[in-house]
Parts: C-alpha cells; structure tokens; sequence
C-alpha cells in the first residue's frame, strides 16, 4: 500500500493560504461564501442541515461527502445519548423509590451491550450491509429513548430498564457499521475518519450539557423524548442519502453485503483475521482502550482532588447547578481532542499506521509519566497538561482506525471492526475496575498503570515498524504495511 492523499483532497496548507495565492483558496473562499449565502436563505431540507457539517471543512468529492455527512451524524449521536444517561440517573434516583446499588446495575445493563454487541452488530453490517444497519441504529437509539420518556406513565424502573437496554443493542451497531462504511466507500480516508471522530466529540460534549440545560425547566421524561428527535431527523436524511458504500474498493473484490453468510463462514472468517496481522492491530486497541477508559473515567475525580482546582471560585450564577471548575477543564480536553483527530486524519495519507500508532502511544505514556508532577506545579500546568493530553488522545483514534484497514480486506471489514470495538469498548473498560483499585492506593500508582497500557501499545507498533507482522504470519511484506483495500 502507498500512503497517498486523493485527489479530491485539498491540502491544510492551502486551504491556509493568503487570499489569491492559489486556486485552491480561492475555491474554498468561494465555497465559503456560497455556504453563508444559503444559510440567509435558510435550512429546508435534513440534506441542507447535513451537509453544513462538512461543506467548508473538507473538500470531497461527492460520494466522500455523502458518507461524510451520515456518518458524522450517527457518530455524533451515538455519544448524544450515551453521555445524556448518567445525567438522567441522579434524576432518576430521586424519582422512583430505590437503591443507588440497582440504579447502577440497570445503567450497566444498558451500557453493557454497547460494548459486547460491537461483534454482532459487525458481523451484521458484513451480511446486510452497512447504511442499513446504520439506519437501524439511530432509529432504535431514538425509538429507545421514547421508551425511556415512557416509562413515567407506568412509574416503574425496570420501564428505565427496558429502554437502556434497547439503547445499548441498538447503539452497539454504530461503531463496526460506520466505519467499516468510510473504509470501503471513502477514498480520502483519514480526512473522513478524522471529522468522523470530531462529531463523536460534539456528542460527548453536547450530549449532556442539553440534557443537564433542559432538565432545569422540564420534567425528565420530557426533556428524553427532546433528546430522540435529533436521530429521527438523522434516520430522515439517512433514507434519502445516495453513496457507493463500496467505492473505495478494488472492482475485482466483493465488498458488498453478503446475506449467504452462515456461522461456518463466520468462524473460518474469524480465524483468518487472527491468523493475520490483525490479531496483532486487535490487541493494540485493546490497550488503548485501557488507556482511554482508565484515563477518562477517573479524571475528574483526580481533578476535584487537586488544590489547585479545590481553590477556584465558582461564579455565583453557576453554582446553583452544581457545576464544579474541573468540568471546564474536561470539556476543554475534549474540544482540544477534536484538533487532535484533525490533525491526526490529514497526516494518515503521510504516516504509516505503525509508525503513528508508536509515536502516539510514547507520547501518551509520558503524559501519563507526567501528570503527578505536573499537577503540583499549579492551575496553569494542570490546564496546559489536560490539553495536550486530550490533543493526542484522540490523535491516535484515526490512525487505529485507518490500521485496521489497512491490516485487513475489505470484504470483511465489518467483522474487523467489530473485534476492534469488541476490544475498545468491552476489554478496555477492564481499566475502570482496575482503576478503581490502583487509584485507591495513590495517584502515582494509577498513573503508572495507565502508562503501563500505552508503553505495551507502543512496544506493539514499533513492532510492526520491524517487521511483527511477518513474524507472525510468516509472510513477507514491506514493513509497517499491511494489505490495503
């Protein structure tokens, strides 16, 4: 494989430029242009609403563009209703008459499939094809929380239940379906893979300072049926949305849904990715997924710990809701995350997977290395700290993304990205129990566990820049690449 750009792709540099120093910059002040023109003239259509998402920052050819757009969108809400629960559950524990030990345990019941059913919802988007599923996705995320705003109507918890777990199946699906959708039917690649990433991060941040704003004046139940209306509108312009899934593949392989296939086929299938440098790719997601779940579960518990934050003085117009500074500083992490993923997704045409993957992970085990001492020196290093630490935790989700991709063939990028969330989400969240533990000794601890998972990660993909994958295989190969689509 070759690691060149499309190209449709218009380069950083010049969508930089001064104006008249190129055509390029002349197209996208032009493009720019035509978009503020057509927002005065108003948004009529969920195609309209869609596409300001990506007219100005990418320059796509058509196709690119249209699974840019849905895509970013079921990404975007996948994490809208993921992070909008817990915001729900403190409501909920005051509502209905029960423990905090069962409230936990139905949240985790819904939680639970969204990692586990990462593996079927792959296998499924291989057999009937990835816009489909897609499409089931957000219809059933928002179907679910109808069902969730119901449940006031029958005043009982385990009505809560029911619909976390419909969230959960429904959700699983996203992850394997789009992207194993921007693998196959997208040229530009990490240009895709990197705005797909920066939507996810919308949701994250978005998802529950809605729902937080809206429960002030609204009753629960209602401020949830609020919350599903975005995905009935992304289900909408899903159904009329026209793309090649398949257009990024060779004409001479089969990428298309393949409703034939049966448990024989899923198994042989499954042995031949692990018999492949996958197996190695598998595990080094694994590992950053205990990076990833550790580092962001128990952050802002490490943060409201720290002097230097204890003695910020909270305005007093906010402190009726209860919003502690270290929130800032989170959100903050994230929207620096969403440069990261940018910036990550332009260099994927430049720098091999292996070769991004060991540079990320060294530099996230010196940041975990770091934190302690950082955290001693004050605010302004704390602050400093989480920004780059959120810069180059989510720089390194396009480059897995792209590896598996790259390590893998295309008729059954499905079922990879499956196993690749499989791990992400389902092992990797081993961490926040480990977490838990370690962090319970002392944060010196925690962080040396942290920096424990991404030093194997690095070890892995330096690896890969040596050669791990022919060892394994056998085979011979350019090192650092694998088989591409």
């Amino acid at each position: 494989m070759t690691y060149s750009s499309s190209s449709e792709t218009v380069p950083f540099g010049d969508r930089l430029a001064p104006k008249g120093s190129s055509e390029v910059s002349r197209q996208t002040t032009g493009e720019m242009c035509r978009l503020v023109g057509g927002l005065s003239k108003g948004i009529s259509t969920p195609d309209d609403a869609f596409s300001v998402l990506t007219t100005v920052a990418m320059a796509l050819n058509a196709n690119d563009k249209s699974i840019a757009n849905f895509t970013m969108a079921g990404h975007a809400l996948v994490h809208w209703f993921e992070t909008s629960i817990p915001i729900f559950l403190v409501v909920w524990l005051a509502e209905f008459d029960v423990s905090v030990a069962l409230i936990g345990i139905i949240v985790a019941l819904g939680y639970a499939p969204f990692g586990i059913g990462a593996l079927p919802g792959g296998i499924l988007a291989d057999k009937y094809g990835t816009k489909r599923l897609i499409l089931l996705c957000l219809l059933g995320m928002s179907l679910s929380f109808v069902v969730l705003a119901g449940a006031t109507f029958v005043d009982s918890i385990y009505a809560i239940a029911v619909g976390l777990v419909l969230w959960g199946i429904a959700a699983s699906i996203y992850h394997p379906a789009g992207l194993a959708l921007i693998s196959t039917g997208v040229e530009d690649r990490g240009t895709v893979f990197a705005w797909h990433g920066i939507a996810g991060n919308v949701g994250i941040a978005l998802g529950p300072f809605v729902a937080a704003t809206l429960l002030i004046f609204l009753d629960w139940h209602v401020v949830a049926a609020i919350l599903a209306v975005p995905g009935f509108f992304a289900t909408a312009y899903g159904l009329q949305a026209n793309f090649d899934p398949v257009a990024a593949v060779d004409e001479d392989v089969d990428a298309g849904p393949n409703e034939a296939l049966s448990l024989p086929e899923l198994v042989s299938s499954s042995r031949a990715l692990f018999a492949s440098a996958f197996a190695i790719i598998f595990v080094i997601v694994t590992f950053e997924g205990l990076y990833y779940r550790g580092m962001l579960t128990y952050l802002p518990e490490i943060l409201h710990g720290l002097p230097a934050i204890e003695g910020i003085e909270i305005v007093p117009a906010l402190e009726q809701y209860d919003i502690d500074p270290e929130f800032y500083i989170y959100v903050g992490l994230l929207v620096v995350g969403m440069a990261g993923q940018y910036v990550a997704g332009k260099l994927i045409s430049r720098v091999s997977p292996a070769r991004g993957l060991a540079g990320i992970f060294a530099i996230l085990t010196a940041l975990a290395l770091a934190f302690v001492p950082v955290t001693e020196m004050g605010l302004g290093a704390i602050v400093v700290l989480c920004g780059v630490f959120g810069f180059f935790l989510f720089a390194i989700q396009p480059f897995y993304q792209n590896a598996v991709a790259v390590y893998t063939d295309a008729d059954s990028r499905g079922l990879s990205y499956g196993y690749t969330y499989l791990g992400e989400f389902g092992l990797g969240s081993a961490s926040i129990a480990l977490g838990g533990f370690f962090l319970g000794v002392s944060n010196a601890t925690f962080f040396a566990m942290i920096a424990t998972f991404s030093l194997v990660g690095a070890g892995l993909a330096t690896g890969l820049l040596f050669g791990l994958d022919r060892l394994y295989t056998g085979e011979s190969a350019v090192s650092g690449q694998g088989t591409d689509d």
